[in-house]
Formats: C-alpha cells, structure tokens, sequence
C-alpha cells in the first residue's frame, strides 16, 4: 500500500503542475483577449461610423452595425479632396526614405559590428548620445539648412536625411550583425570577397529579419509623419497623406462630416495594417533576434 502511494506521488504532482500550467495559459489567453477586445473597439467604432448616415452618427446609445451601409461615403470622401494625389505623394516618399534608410543604416551597422577601426566605440556611443537629443531642439536649425539649400516646399528635406541613417536603426541593425559567425566572412575573404562583397552578399542576404522589422518601422514613421511635411511642405499638391487629412479636418466644409474623416482615416490606416499582418512573423523575429549578441 504504501509502495503504490509513493508510486503515485510523482504523477500526482505533474498532474497538478499540468494542471497549473493550463490555467495560467487560459488565464494569459483571457487577458489577451480582453486587451484585444479593448484596443479593437477605437477602429470598430472607426469602420461603423465611415459606414453611416451623417445623422446617425451622433445617435446614442450608437449604432455599431449600420442599417442600410453607406459605402458611398469614401467616394465622397475621395471626391471632397485629392487623396488619390496625396496618396501618391506619400509614396514617392516613403520608398525612396527606405531605400536610403536601409542602404545607409546597414551600411553603417556592418562597420560599427566588424570593421575595428580606430575609435569605432567612442564614435558609436556619440551617435546613440544623438538619440538622447529632442527634434523639437534641432528642428530650426535644421530648417534653417535646408531654407538656405532652397530645399523648402520639395520633397529633399524629407527623403535626404534616410540616405544618412537613422542612430536607433543602425544599432539595431548592429546588434544583429554582431550574432552573424565570423566563420561566414572568413570563409568569403578566402574566397577572395573584399568587404563590400561581405556587406552585399553575406551580411544583407543573412539579415531578413531585421531588414524587414526596419523596413515596417520606416514605412510607419513616414506614412503617418505629418510633422515634417507640414514645415518643409506648402504646395497643395505635394501635401501628403496624413497632412491631407488634417486639412480635410479642419476645412469647414469637412469639419461636421465625421462619417466621410473615418472613411479617409481608415483609408490611411489601412496600407500600415496591412503590411505588418504580412510582416508579423519576420518582424517578431527580428525584434527578437536584434537582441542576441553573438
């Protein structure tokens, strides 16, 4: 008797540990759900009221599921204001800053990660002190430059400074370098590769993942910049689309059309959402990886 209760002891405590287990996953799963729930409720109301009469918008309590749909509404949207022309100014802009921003910022990485360079650490620990510097401090400055350049009212002041890398970029892009083997780049100098065929046929082919979680931050942080083209940008038809739709806010023909501001809102959104649904898994990949020292 007692043999068998020893016996059952153990499996009676992994029972219960399982047992644990699936109840603290159950409860990390309900908490999850009502955040999702909560942070989802914003762009329901968002998609309801773009679907609505104008009088029914404002009817309490509101109308979640509208009756009959108003899908017309981003025709009109689209018609009250270019954003067919802001659309394309937006993406003018954002290729050619991610083209230069990945260009420059994994240029810059692969030095700081492996060239050993005469003062490559003090030079680093300066441009991440960069990162510590607020924009609201250099942002005269800066505009005063490109005033004198005659950049204002061009799309320059806006793309060039991609070409030049980004501080948090390239110590991302650092970190991820850095988990690379060497064994790869000493494998291609013996093969006669010099350091720019390292760069461009070992170190970019083997950094997807933070290629693509740069790429998604960049396509983001200059889709919804309305800062900057709203300093450098006064001409009607090079305004963006998130300087678009702040005008479309507060013209007065627009400003008591909530319904039509949801549609062109959720129209502006959605470009985001969707590439990172398409980018998830590489991109939590590579947030998890930038983190690995090698």
């Amino acid at each position: 008797m007692n043999t068998i209760t020893q016996t059952d002891a153990p499996v009676r405590r992994k029972l219960s540990r399982s047992q644990s287990e699936l109840m603290s996953k159950l409860f990390s799963y309900l908490l999850l759900c009502i955040g999702s729930i909560i942070i989802l409720i914003p762009f329901a109301w968002m998609l309801s009221t773009s679907l609505k009469l104008k009088a029914d918008v404002y009817i309490f309590p509101p109308q979640w599921i509208p009756q009959p749909m108003q899908w017309h509404n981003y025709v009109e949207a689209f018609t009250t204001f270019p954003f067919g022309l802001y659309t394309k100014n937006s993406l003018f802009i954002v290729v050619f800053v991610m083209i230069g921003t990945l260009f420059s910022c994994s240029f810059a990485a692969y030095g700081f990660s492996r060239l050993n360079a005469p003062g490559r650490n003090f030079i680093f620990l300066v441009l991440l002190a960069t990162m510590m510097l607020p924009s609201a401090v250099t942002m005269v400055p800066i505009y005063l430059f490109f005033n004198k350049l005659g950049w204002v009212d061009t799309f320059l002041p806006l793309i060039i400074p991609a070409w030049f890398g980004s501080a948090f970029f390239i110590f991302m892009m650092r970190q991820f370098f850095m988990g690379i083997p060497y064994e790869l780049e000493d494998s291609a100098r013996i093969d006669g590769c010099n350091t720019y065929g390292i760069w461009a046929r070992i170190m970019v082919p083997l950094s997807k993942p933070v290629l693509v979680t740069v790429g998604v931050f960049t396509f983001m942080g200059t889709w919804n910049d309305f800062m900057g083209p709203l300093i450098y940008l006064t001409d009607e038809n090079k305004r963006t689309l998130a300087l678009g739709l702040s005008y479309f806010q507060g013209s007065a023909r627009s400003a008591p059309d909530l319904h039509l501001l949801m549609a062109a809102s959720l129209y502006a959104i959605a470009p985001c959402v969707i590439l990172y649904f398409l980018c998830q898994k590489i991109f939590v990949k590579g947030m998890v990886f930038t983190g690995v020292k090698g």
